[in-house]
Protein backbone atom coordinates (compact mmCIF):
# COMPACT_ATOMS: atom_id res chain seq x y z
CA UNK A 1 0.00 0.00 0.00
CA UNK A 2 1.29 3.45 -0.92
CA UNK A 3 2.38 5.48 2.08
CA UNK A 4 0.10 8.38 3.02
CA UNK A 5 1.72 11.68 2.13
CA UNK A 6 1.70 14.49 4.67
CA UNK A 7 1.06 17.75 2.84
CA UNK A 8 1.69 21.40 3.55
CA UNK A 9 -1.47 23.21 2.43
CA UNK A 10 -2.15 26.92 2.05
CA UNK A 11 -5.85 27.81 2.21
CA UNK A 12 -6.48 31.00 0.26
CA UNK A 13 -9.89 32.47 1.08
CA UNK A 14 -11.12 36.04 1.41
CA UNK A 15 -13.54 34.96 4.16
CA UNK A 16 -12.62 32.91 7.21
CA UNK A 17 -13.72 32.50 10.82
CA UNK A 18 -15.10 34.33 12.70
CA UNK A 19 -16.91 35.23 9.46
CA UNK A 20 -19.58 32.77 8.29
CA UNK A 21 -18.13 30.62 5.51
CA UNK A 22 -18.68 27.14 4.06
CA UNK A 23 -15.03 26.11 4.07
CA UNK A 24 -13.61 27.71 7.19
CA UNK A 25 -11.98 26.59 10.41
CA UNK A 26 -13.66 23.14 10.62
CA UNK A 27 -12.23 22.28 7.17
CA UNK A 28 -8.73 23.39 8.19
CA UNK A 29 -8.94 21.52 11.50
CA UNK A 30 -10.09 18.30 9.85
CA UNK A 31 -7.15 18.46 7.42
CA UNK A 32 -4.78 19.07 10.34
CA UNK A 33 -6.36 16.18 12.23
CA UNK A 34 -5.38 13.96 9.31
CA UNK A 35 -1.74 14.96 9.75
CA UNK A 36 -1.42 17.80 7.23
CA UNK A 37 0.13 21.20 7.94
CA UNK A 38 -2.37 23.96 7.17
CA UNK A 39 -1.91 27.71 6.94
CA UNK A 40 -4.76 30.09 6.08
CA UNK A 41 -4.24 33.27 4.05
CA UNK A 42 -7.25 35.53 4.51
CA UNK A 43 -8.42 39.07 5.18
CA UNK A 44 -9.54 40.88 8.30
CA UNK A 45 -13.08 39.77 9.19
CA UNK A 46 -15.78 42.18 8.01
CA UNK A 47 -18.41 40.00 6.26
CA UNK A 48 -21.41 40.23 6.06
CA UNK A 49 -21.81 43.66 7.64
CA UNK A 50 -18.85 45.32 5.95
CA UNK A 51 -17.42 46.47 9.29
CA UNK A 52 -14.31 45.02 10.87
CA UNK A 53 -15.17 42.68 13.74
CA UNK A 54 -14.52 43.62 17.36
CA UNK A 55 -11.03 42.61 18.45
CA UNK A 56 -9.58 43.26 15.00
CA UNK A 57 -8.34 46.32 13.14
CA UNK A 58 -6.88 46.66 9.66
CA UNK A 59 -3.10 46.29 9.81
CA UNK A 60 -0.36 45.64 7.23
CA UNK A 61 -0.52 42.01 8.35
CA UNK A 62 -1.42 39.90 11.37
CA UNK A 63 -0.60 36.35 12.39
CA UNK A 64 -2.77 34.41 14.79
CA UNK A 65 -3.46 30.82 15.75
CA UNK A 66 -7.03 29.55 15.83
CA UNK A 67 -7.54 26.12 17.38
CA UNK A 68 -4.03 25.13 16.31
CA UNK A 69 -4.39 26.53 12.76
CA UNK A 70 -1.95 29.24 11.64
CA UNK A 71 -3.78 32.22 10.11
CA UNK A 72 -2.12 35.03 8.16
CA UNK A 73 -4.40 38.05 7.75
CA UNK A 74 -3.69 40.70 5.13
CA UNK A 75 -5.32 44.12 4.66
CA UNK A 76 -8.41 44.80 2.57
CA UNK A 77 -10.99 47.52 2.14
CA UNK A 78 -13.91 46.46 4.37
CA UNK A 79 -17.22 46.72 2.53
CA UNK A 80 -20.28 44.63 1.77
CA UNK A 81 -22.96 47.04 0.65
CA UNK A 82 -24.79 47.49 -2.64
CA UNK A 83 -22.17 49.93 -3.93
CA UNK A 84 -20.34 48.49 -6.94
CA UNK A 85 -17.29 50.61 -6.14
CA UNK A 86 -17.27 49.35 -2.55
CA UNK A 87 -17.41 45.71 -3.68
CA UNK A 88 -14.69 46.26 -6.27
CA UNK A 89 -12.46 47.88 -3.65
CA UNK A 90 -13.16 45.04 -1.21
CA UNK A 91 -12.44 42.24 -3.67
CA UNK A 92 -9.57 43.99 -5.44
CA UNK A 93 -7.74 45.02 -2.27
CA UNK A 94 -7.72 41.48 -0.94
CA UNK A 95 -6.55 40.07 -4.28
CA UNK A 96 -3.65 42.52 -4.35
CA UNK A 97 -2.56 42.23 -0.72
CA UNK A 98 -2.89 38.43 -0.60
CA UNK A 99 -0.87 38.08 -3.81
CA UNK A 100 2.00 40.31 -2.64
CA UNK A 101 2.10 39.42 1.06
CA UNK A 102 1.26 35.78 0.41
CA UNK A 103 4.32 35.42 -1.81
CA UNK A 104 6.49 37.17 0.78
CA UNK A 105 5.12 35.85 4.08
CA UNK A 106 3.29 32.54 3.64
CA UNK A 107 5.11 29.42 4.75
CA UNK A 108 6.46 26.93 2.16
CA UNK A 109 3.67 24.70 0.87
CA UNK A 110 3.05 21.77 -1.47
CA UNK A 111 -0.37 22.92 -2.64
CA UNK A 112 -2.74 25.89 -2.55
CA UNK A 113 -6.46 25.42 -1.94
CA UNK A 114 -8.45 28.39 -3.29
CA UNK A 115 -12.01 29.27 -2.25
CA UNK A 116 -14.10 31.12 -4.84
CA UNK A 117 -16.00 33.54 -4.71
CA UNK A 118 -14.98 36.20 -5.38
CA UNK A 119 -13.44 35.55 -8.80
CA UNK A 120 -10.72 38.11 -8.05
CA UNK A 121 -9.14 35.61 -5.68
CA UNK A 122 -8.05 33.85 -8.88
CA UNK A 123 -5.54 36.65 -9.49
CA UNK A 124 -3.92 35.96 -6.15
CA UNK A 125 -4.00 32.20 -6.76
CA UNK A 126 -2.24 32.59 -10.10
CA UNK A 127 0.46 34.84 -8.59
CA UNK A 128 1.09 32.56 -5.62
CA UNK A 129 1.17 29.48 -7.81
CA UNK A 130 3.63 31.10 -10.23
CA UNK A 131 6.08 32.53 -7.69
CA UNK A 132 5.89 29.61 -5.27
CA UNK A 133 5.98 27.01 -8.08
CA UNK A 134 3.14 24.98 -6.56
CA UNK A 135 -0.22 23.84 -8.00
CA UNK A 136 -3.59 25.16 -6.89
CA UNK A 137 -7.00 23.51 -6.52
CA UNK A 138 -9.89 25.89 -7.26
CA UNK A 139 -13.10 25.35 -5.26
CA UNK A 140 -16.02 27.04 -7.06
CA UNK A 141 -18.95 27.83 -4.80
CA UNK A 142 -20.59 30.37 -7.08
CA UNK A 143 -20.57 30.62 -10.88
CA UNK A 144 -19.30 34.03 -11.95
CA UNK A 145 -20.28 36.04 -13.92
CA UNK A 146 -23.62 34.17 -14.08
CA UNK A 147 -24.59 34.94 -10.49
CA UNK A 148 -23.60 38.61 -10.78
CA UNK A 149 -25.87 39.05 -13.78
CA UNK A 150 -28.75 36.96 -12.39
CA UNK A 151 -28.87 38.82 -9.08
CA UNK A 152 -28.44 42.25 -10.65
CA UNK A 153 -25.24 42.88 -8.70
CA UNK A 154 -23.51 43.79 -11.96
CA UNK A 155 -25.18 44.69 -15.27
CA UNK A 156 -22.29 46.19 -17.22
CA UNK A 157 -21.66 43.97 -20.25
CA UNK A 158 -17.99 44.91 -20.59
CA UNK A 159 -17.31 44.19 -16.92
CA UNK A 160 -19.14 40.85 -17.10
CA UNK A 161 -17.06 39.81 -20.12
CA UNK A 162 -13.84 40.78 -18.32
CA UNK A 163 -14.83 38.67 -15.32
CA UNK A 164 -15.67 35.75 -17.62
CA UNK A 165 -12.20 35.98 -19.16
CA UNK A 166 -10.58 36.09 -15.71
CA UNK A 167 -12.53 32.99 -14.67
CA UNK A 168 -11.57 31.13 -17.85
CA UNK A 169 -7.89 32.04 -17.31
CA UNK A 170 -8.05 30.83 -13.70
CA UNK A 171 -9.73 27.56 -14.71
CA UNK A 172 -7.03 26.96 -17.32
CA UNK A 173 -4.15 27.50 -14.86
CA UNK A 174 -5.65 25.50 -11.99
CA UNK A 175 -4.59 21.88 -11.61
CA UNK A 176 -7.97 20.70 -10.36
CA UNK A 177 -11.39 22.31 -10.01
CA UNK A 178 -13.97 21.33 -7.38
CA UNK A 179 -17.63 22.25 -7.81
CA UNK A 180 -20.63 21.80 -5.51
CA UNK A 181 -23.07 20.23 -7.97
CA UNK A 182 -23.20 18.14 -11.16
CA UNK A 183 -24.84 21.10 -12.91
CA UNK A 184 -21.84 23.33 -12.21
CA UNK A 185 -19.62 20.65 -13.73
CA UNK A 186 -21.73 20.49 -16.91
CA UNK A 187 -21.60 24.27 -17.25
CA UNK A 188 -17.81 24.36 -16.99
CA UNK A 189 -17.43 21.52 -19.49
CA UNK A 190 -19.67 23.46 -21.89
CA UNK A 191 -17.26 26.39 -21.48
CA UNK A 192 -14.31 24.30 -22.53
CA UNK A 193 -12.90 23.10 -19.21
CA UNK A 194 -11.65 19.49 -19.56
CA UNK A 195 -14.04 17.07 -17.85
CA UNK A 196 -11.20 15.17 -16.17
CA UNK A 197 -10.14 18.38 -14.41
CA UNK A 198 -13.45 18.83 -12.55
CA UNK A 199 -14.63 16.97 -9.44
CA UNK A 200 -17.97 17.28 -7.63
CA UNK A 201 -17.86 17.52 -3.83
CA UNK A 202 -21.10 18.51 -2.13
CA UNK A 203 -20.94 21.03 0.70
CA UNK A 204 -21.40 20.05 4.32
CA UNK A 205 -23.22 22.04 7.01
CA UNK A 206 -22.33 23.50 10.40
CA UNK A 207 -22.56 20.12 12.06
CA UNK A 208 -21.81 21.25 15.58
CA UNK A 209 -24.96 23.35 15.64
CA UNK A 210 -27.24 20.66 14.23
CA UNK A 211 -25.94 17.16 14.84
CA UNK A 212 -25.33 17.76 18.56
CA UNK A 213 -28.73 19.34 19.21
CA UNK A 214 -32.05 17.64 19.78
CA UNK A 215 -35.69 18.37 19.10
CA UNK A 216 -36.71 20.50 22.04
CA UNK A 217 -40.28 20.47 23.42
CA UNK A 218 -39.57 23.81 25.04
CA UNK A 219 -38.56 25.30 21.68
CA UNK A 220 -41.64 23.75 20.06
CA UNK A 221 -43.92 25.32 22.67
CA UNK A 222 -42.11 28.66 22.62
CA UNK A 223 -42.39 28.93 18.84
CA UNK A 224 -45.84 27.32 18.74
CA UNK A 225 -44.52 24.57 16.47
CA UNK A 226 -46.25 21.87 18.47
CA UNK A 227 -49.72 23.37 18.05
CA UNK A 228 -50.10 22.30 14.42
CA UNK A 229 -48.38 20.38 11.65
CA UNK A 230 -45.49 22.75 10.90
CA UNK A 231 -43.88 23.34 7.51
CA UNK A 232 -40.73 25.29 8.43
CA UNK A 233 -38.66 27.48 6.11
CA UNK A 234 -35.44 28.55 7.86
CA UNK A 235 -32.99 31.03 6.40
CA UNK A 236 -32.74 34.15 4.29
CA UNK A 237 -35.96 35.53 2.79
CA UNK A 238 -34.87 37.49 -0.26
CA UNK A 239 -36.03 37.85 -3.84
CA UNK A 240 -34.23 34.66 -4.92
CA UNK A 241 -36.37 32.59 -2.55
CA UNK A 242 -39.62 33.55 -4.32
CA UNK A 243 -41.71 32.99 -1.20
CA UNK A 244 -44.89 34.60 -2.50
CA UNK A 245 -45.69 31.24 -4.07
CA UNK A 246 -45.48 29.63 -0.63
CA UNK A 247 -47.93 32.18 0.77
CA UNK A 248 -50.22 31.38 -2.15
CA UNK A 249 -49.97 27.69 -1.22
CA UNK A 250 -50.77 28.54 2.40
CA UNK A 251 -53.90 30.37 1.22
CA UNK A 252 -54.99 27.30 -0.76
CA UNK A 253 -54.47 25.00 2.23
CA UNK A 254 -56.06 27.28 4.84
CA UNK A 255 -59.63 26.35 3.98
CA UNK A 256 -58.94 22.62 3.75
CA UNK A 257 -56.59 21.79 6.63
CA UNK A 258 -56.65 24.00 9.70
CA UNK A 259 -54.01 21.78 11.34
CA UNK A 260 -51.27 22.81 8.86
CA UNK A 261 -49.17 25.94 9.40
CA UNK A 262 -46.27 27.52 7.53
CA UNK A 263 -43.49 28.89 9.73
CA UNK A 264 -40.81 31.23 8.36
CA UNK A 265 -37.72 31.64 10.54
CA UNK A 266 -35.03 34.17 9.63
CA UNK A 267 -34.42 37.59 8.11
CA UNK A 268 -33.91 39.18 4.73
CA UNK A 269 -35.03 42.04 2.54
CA UNK A 270 -38.42 40.46 1.78
CA UNK A 271 -39.50 39.72 5.36
CA UNK A 272 -41.43 42.92 6.04
CA UNK A 273 -43.28 42.78 2.74
CA UNK A 274 -44.18 39.11 3.17
CA UNK A 275 -45.38 39.76 6.73
CA UNK A 276 -47.58 42.62 5.53
CA UNK A 277 -49.03 40.48 2.76
CA UNK A 278 -49.84 37.64 5.18
CA UNK A 279 -51.51 40.12 7.53
CA UNK A 280 -53.45 41.90 4.79
CA UNK A 281 -54.75 38.58 3.48
CA UNK A 282 -55.50 37.23 6.98
CA UNK A 283 -53.34 34.14 6.47
CA UNK A 284 -53.78 32.76 9.97
CA UNK A 285 -51.85 29.61 9.05
CA UNK A 286 -48.65 31.62 8.42
CA UNK A 287 -46.22 32.58 11.17
CA UNK A 288 -43.02 34.64 10.95
CA UNK A 289 -40.32 34.22 13.58
CA UNK A 290 -37.22 36.40 13.89
CA UNK A 291 -33.73 35.27 12.95
CA UNK A 292 -32.27 33.07 15.68
CA UNK A 293 -28.63 32.60 16.69
CA UNK A 294 -26.87 29.78 14.85
CA UNK A 295 -26.54 27.97 18.17
CA UNK A 296 -30.35 27.78 18.42
CA UNK A 297 -31.27 26.76 14.88
CA UNK A 298 -30.63 23.03 15.40
CA UNK A 299 -33.51 22.50 17.86
CA UNK A 300 -35.81 24.53 15.58
CA UNK A 301 -35.04 22.34 12.58
CA UNK A 302 -35.38 19.12 14.54
CA UNK A 303 -38.76 20.18 15.94
CA UNK A 304 -40.32 20.83 12.51
CA UNK A 305 -42.63 18.28 10.90
CA UNK A 306 -41.36 19.14 7.41
CA UNK A 307 -38.51 21.43 6.30
CA UNK A 308 -39.07 23.52 3.17
CA UNK A 309 -36.59 24.65 0.51
CA UNK A 310 -37.84 27.08 -2.14
CA UNK A 311 -36.10 29.09 -4.86
CA UNK A 312 -37.43 30.96 -7.86
CA UNK A 313 -37.91 28.94 -11.02
CA UNK A 314 -34.79 30.26 -12.79
CA UNK A 315 -32.20 28.37 -14.88
CA UNK A 316 -29.32 29.31 -12.56
CA UNK A 317 -31.04 27.61 -9.63
CA UNK A 318 -31.37 24.35 -11.56
CA UNK A 319 -27.66 23.76 -10.92
CA UNK A 320 -27.65 25.21 -7.40
CA UNK A 321 -27.87 23.19 -4.22
CA UNK A 322 -28.99 25.52 -1.40
CA UNK A 323 -26.83 24.96 1.69
CA UNK A 324 -29.94 24.49 3.81
CA UNK A 325 -30.52 21.10 2.17
CA UNK A 326 -27.43 19.70 3.90
CA UNK A 327 -28.53 21.25 7.20
CA UNK A 328 -32.05 19.84 6.79
CA UNK A 329 -30.68 16.35 6.09
CA UNK A 330 -28.34 16.51 9.08
CA UNK A 331 -31.35 17.47 11.23
CA UNK A 332 -33.07 14.26 10.19
CA UNK A 333 -36.40 15.78 9.16
CA UNK A 334 -38.34 15.15 5.91
CA UNK A 335 -37.66 17.73 3.21
CA UNK A 336 -40.02 19.40 0.76
CA UNK A 337 -37.80 20.74 -2.02
CA UNK A 338 -39.31 23.26 -4.42
CA UNK A 339 -36.22 23.68 -6.58
CA UNK A 340 -35.68 22.10 -9.98
CA UNK A 341 -32.57 20.20 -11.01
CA UNK A 342 -29.64 19.21 -8.83
CA UNK A 343 -31.27 20.07 -5.50
CA UNK A 344 -34.32 17.92 -6.18
CA UNK A 345 -32.11 15.13 -7.55
CA UNK A 346 -30.05 15.10 -4.36
CA UNK A 347 -33.11 14.82 -2.11
CA UNK A 348 -34.50 12.09 -4.35
CA UNK A 349 -31.18 10.21 -4.31
CA UNK A 350 -31.24 10.27 -0.52
CA UNK A 351 -34.96 9.35 -0.43
CA UNK A 352 -35.21 12.14 2.12
CA UNK A 353 -38.46 13.81 1.14
CA UNK A 354 -40.54 15.04 -1.74
CA UNK A 355 -40.16 17.55 -4.56
CA UNK A 356 -42.62 19.94 -6.15
CA UNK A 357 -42.61 22.67 -8.79
CA UNK A 358 -41.10 25.98 -7.63
CA UNK A 359 -43.33 29.07 -7.84
CA UNK A 360 -46.33 26.79 -8.42
CA UNK A 361 -48.68 27.22 -5.47
CA UNK A 362 -50.91 24.28 -6.40
CA UNK A 363 -47.93 21.92 -6.69
CA UNK A 364 -46.55 23.13 -3.36
CA UNK A 365 -49.93 22.77 -1.64
CA UNK A 366 -50.47 19.27 -3.06
CA UNK A 367 -47.05 18.13 -1.82
CA UNK A 368 -47.67 19.58 1.66
CA UNK A 369 -51.04 17.83 1.88
CA UNK A 370 -49.48 14.55 0.75
CA UNK A 371 -46.81 14.78 3.45
CA UNK A 372 -49.46 15.67 6.03
CA UNK A 373 -51.55 12.62 5.07
CA UNK A 374 -48.55 10.31 5.18
CA UNK A 375 -48.28 8.03 8.26
CA UNK A 376 -45.90 9.53 10.77
CA UNK A 377 -43.55 6.55 10.67
CA UNK A 378 -43.11 7.05 6.91
CA UNK A 379 -42.23 10.71 7.40
CA UNK A 380 -39.77 9.76 10.14
CA UNK A 381 -38.21 7.23 7.77
CA UNK A 382 -37.69 9.95 5.16
CA UNK A 383 -35.93 12.10 7.75
CA UNK A 384 -33.75 9.23 8.89
CA UNK A 385 -32.86 8.42 5.28
CA UNK A 386 -31.64 11.98 4.85
CA UNK A 387 -29.60 11.89 8.05
CA UNK A 388 -27.86 8.65 7.09
CA UNK A 389 -27.19 9.91 3.56
CA UNK A 390 -25.70 13.10 4.98
CA UNK A 391 -23.36 11.19 7.28
CA UNK A 392 -22.26 8.87 4.49
CA UNK A 393 -21.98 11.26 1.54
CA UNK A 394 -22.14 14.92 2.59
CA UNK A 395 -20.62 15.26 6.05
CA UNK A 396 -17.45 17.17 6.90
CA UNK A 397 -15.62 13.87 7.38
CA UNK A 398 -16.78 12.51 4.01
CA UNK A 399 -16.13 15.76 2.15
CA UNK A 400 -12.66 16.35 3.56
CA UNK A 401 -11.77 12.77 2.70
CA UNK A 402 -12.61 13.51 -0.95
CA UNK A 403 -10.62 16.76 -0.88
CA UNK A 404 -7.68 14.93 0.66
CA UNK A 405 -7.71 12.38 -2.16
CA UNK A 406 -7.67 15.18 -4.74
CA UNK A 407 -4.89 17.06 -2.94
CA UNK A 408 -2.77 13.91 -2.70
CA UNK A 409 -3.24 13.11 -6.39
CA UNK A 410 -2.17 16.65 -7.34
CA UNK A 411 0.90 16.68 -5.09
CA UNK A 412 2.03 13.23 -6.19
CA UNK A 413 2.06 14.36 -9.83
CA UNK A 414 4.48 17.20 -9.13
Amino acid sequence: MEEILTMRILMLTQWFDPEPTFKGLPFAKELAKRGHQVEVLTGFPNYPGGEVYDGYRIRPMQRETMDGISVLRVPLYPSHDTSALGRIANYGSFALSSAILGVLLAKPVDLIYVYHPPATVGLSAIALSFFRRVPFVYDIQDLWPDTLAATGMLNNGVALRMIAKLCSHTYRLSTKIVVLSPGFRKQLIARGVPAEKIEVIYNWCDEGQIRDSAGDKGVAQELALSERFSIVFAGTMGKAQGLDAVLDAAALIAGRYSEIQFVFVGGGIEVDRLKKRAKDESLINVKFLPRRPVSEIGPVLKTADVLLVHLKDAPLFNITIPSKIQAYMAAGRPILVAVRGDAADLVEKANAGMSCIPEDSESIAAAVEKLYAMPRNQREELGENGRKFYERELSLRAGVGKFEDIFLSVVRKQ
